[in-house]
């Protein structure tokens, strides 16, 4: 048994619906969050500095004593998995489209898929669609845009609003009854999604079976925790005072967040 910190990190808020999952699958556990706010979003990054960012934010949650990192975002994932994964003597949980469980679970044989730039153009999504995507139409749909909003607190604005509808009434027409969503933040617009799509469309995230994922990796290395709830604390890059109102809101708790040292940020 291991009472040490599981880390979590991504560009912004969206590895926030990650950290939820993880306290509801193991409720013992101390969580650290990194949030880059300061290089939000990843999606419009290139991979090389996705990687750096990954590996800034890593070494950084290694040196607060971490027994384990999740990397809580798709772009995050796709661009400094495998580099972590080399570089760390932690393990490393990712987080990866849920393609397969939309094959699985539509009928009309028609997906869609809501993603960041980042991710619509990896190796990593190539890889589940040729993998999974059989006899399935697959509709890829990138959303730029989106993230800022949802950064800001916006989960239900006029103009995310307007801009949402226009990326999914595109796929809806064609006959998606699945909507995947390709990054932890789009999971924040569930609600709105399942008003604009109707409620026969199912919409498909990752986070539980991340959770999942690890509590297996814990077990099988000895290192969970026992006892009573565990402890958070959250740092960001950016500008710590708005970032925990917004995180606060989000999570519908009163938290405070840290600013980054200069050495990660």
């Amino acid at each position: 048994m291991n009472p040490a910190p599981v880390g979590v990190f991504d560009s912004g808020v969206g590895g926030l619906t990650v950290l939820r999952e993880i306290h509801s699958a193991l409720p013992a556990e101390s969580v650290y969050y990194v949030a880059d706010s300061a290089h939000a979003p990843w999606g419009d990054k290139p991979p090389e500095y996705v990687r750096e960012r990954g590996m800034k934010i890593g070494h950084f949650l290694v040196a607060q004593g971490v027994k384990a990192i999740v990397i809580g975002s798709n772009t995050g994932t796709a661009g400094s998995a495998e580099a972590l994964r080399g570089a760390l003597s932690v393990p490393v949980v990712g987080i990866e489209p849920g393609i397969k469980p939309a094959v699985a679970a539509t009928r009309s044989r028609v997906i869609g898929a809501i993603v960041p730039a980042a991710v619509g153009e990896s190796d990593r999504l190539r890889s589940l669609l040729e993998r999974f995507g059989g006899d399935v139409k697959v509709i890829i749909q990138p959303v730029p845009g989106v993230v800022e909003h949802i950064e800001s607190g916006d989960l239900d604005g006029p103009e995310l609003r307007s801009m949402v509808e226009g990326y999914v009434r595109p796929m809806l027409d064609a006959g998606a009854d699945t909507i995947v969503l390709g990054s932890t933040h789009y999971v924040f617009l569930k609600p709105l999604l399942s008003e604009l799509a109707g409620r026969d469309v199912m919409l498909i995230e990752t986070g539980a079976a991340v959770a999942r994922q690890l509590a297996h990796v814990l077990d099988e290395r000895d290192l969970r925790a026992e006892g009573a709830g565990g402890d958070e604390r959250f740092w960001t890059s950016g500008d710590p005072e708005k970032f925990t109102r917004v995180i606060s809101r989000l999570l519908g708790r009163k938290v405070e967040a840290s600013r980054l040292p200069e050495s990660a940020a």
